[in-house]
């Protein structure tokens, strides 16, 4: 249940936490000790053999630590059941690991069955998953996994990892194995459920533009786990610890702060719209006022389905069946301003429509708007860099001020 700052997650302590396997010389995990509050998201990312996911699967055990404890909520998991504790805390891995015999209800109700839940109690909460994640209860609960598209199983093992409503939900390059466009949009989703049930998430990563998008809190690990900088995503991306995590960064750092904005906090442009059962000659007369050059179009759900110019009119010929062009990109207010920025540059009109929870339309981000907070971004950037400079010489000025004082 969720405390009274709507937060459901749990805290977990990691202390001089260890795995060395047999036979090896150095051990795959060396002393990691690391503080996470309930209901952060924190992301795990280094190169590929550093041991981020062996730290990650030694929080529920998976992978048994050789030394060290971890607590969640105070309680040592070390000492107890790792059966019983892997049932308290959700696991999402790359490409789903969904069951493939079993149907999609029959995934997501698997941790619920086993911990006792009754039928009624656990039908509801499949259906309650789903929605969740967006997917139809009635079109979905009935499938397998080969009948899922690879976004549609990422969703449908998300919605088995938090189907017990697990405090803590661990996340092991969950969105890998996808196209760049349905990881964008899983990413989009992560953090839409992560505002709503604000559980303590570990996730995953290789990807440092993923970490940015998604964490409260990046940990860069270098090899065996240890810890080269743990912090917010804007303290990394301004002031990065070391060359090893500048590397991580790379260059535009500018560029890479867009991921740290999010749409619904800019303004959005408001733009004509009519309905798809709007009369003919209403939608006539709004594009034949003034300055109106184009409308956009929404479907019975107010989501955007088309955009409509003069031209597309006169071709009407008295239906919009086949007048006007689909709208194919949107983006959520959850999407990042990359996410934006990307649309708009793929859309000939410079501008994209942005949609809430239920794919609802909000409004229209365009070129202006995002040219306008990269403006500012940069701003914020240089004055940090002067800000920094000026830090490191008066602490310059105050060391050589010592020493003389000390040489006399």
């Amino acid at each position: 249940m969720p405390d009274s700052n709507g937060v459901s997650g749990a805290n977990i302590r990691l202390e001089n936490l260890t795995k060395r396997y047999p036979g090896s010389a150095a051990p795959a995990v060396d002393n990691v000790s690391m503080d996470i509050k309930a209901g952060e998201l924190i992301v795990f990312v280094g190169p590929s053999g550093c041991g981020k996911s062996t730290t990650l699967k030694m929080i529920n055990r998976l992978i048994e630590p050789t030394s060290g404890k971890i607590l969640i909520n105070d309680e040592d998991v070390t000492n107890i059941d790792p059966v019983g504790l892997r049932r308290k805390v959700g696991y999402a891995i790359q490409s789903s690991g969904l069951f493939p015999h079993m149907t999609v209800a029959q995934n997501i109700s698997l941790v619920p069955k086993m911990i006792g839940w009754s039928k009624g109690r656990v039908d509801a909460r499949v259906a309650e998953m789903l929605d969740l994640v967006g997917l139809d209860p009635t079109e979905f609960r009935g499938r397998y996994p080969r009948q899922l598209s690879g976004g549609q199983q990422q969703r449908v093992g998300v919605a088995r990892a938090l189907a017990a409503d697990p405090p803590v939900l661990l996340m092991d390059e969950p969105f890998g194995a996808v196209d760049p466009i349905t990881r964008d949009h899983l990413q989009d989703e992560l953090i839409r459920l992560q505002h709503e049930l604000h559980k303590t998430i570990v996730f995953v990563t290789h990807d440092f533009d993923e970490a940015i998008k998604l964490g409260d809190r990046i940990a860069v690990l270098r090899e065996r786990s240890h810890i080269a900088q743990f912090d917010t995503p804007e303290a990394i991306l301004t002031n990065p610890a070391d060359d090893f995590v500048s590397g991580f960064v790379g260059a535009g750092a500018a560029l890479k702060r867009l991921n740290l904005t999010r749409v619904r906090d800019v303004p959005v442009v408001e733009v004509p719209t009519a309905g798809v059962d709007d009369p003919l000659q209403s939608i006539f007369d709004i594009m034949g006022s003034g300055s109106v050059t184009e409308l956009l179009l929404l479907d019975r759900h107010n989501r955007p389905y088309k955009w409509l110019r003069r031209g597309d009119l006169m071709r009407a010929k008295g239906s919009l069946a086949r007048a006007g062009t689909l709208v194919s990109h949107h983006v959520t207010d959850d999407s990042t301003l990359r996410d934006a920025l990307e649309a708009v540059l793929t859309d000939s009109a410079g501008r994209v429509a942005v949609t809430g929870k239920k794919g609802e339309y909000l409004g229209v981000v365009d070129m202006e708007t995002l040219m306008n907070s990269v403006q500012e971004l940069l701003q914020a950037d240089r004055l940090d860099a002067i800000e920094h400079r000026a830090e490191l010489a008066d602490a310059a000025g105050g060391q050589v001020h010592r020493e003389q004082e000390g040489a006399s």
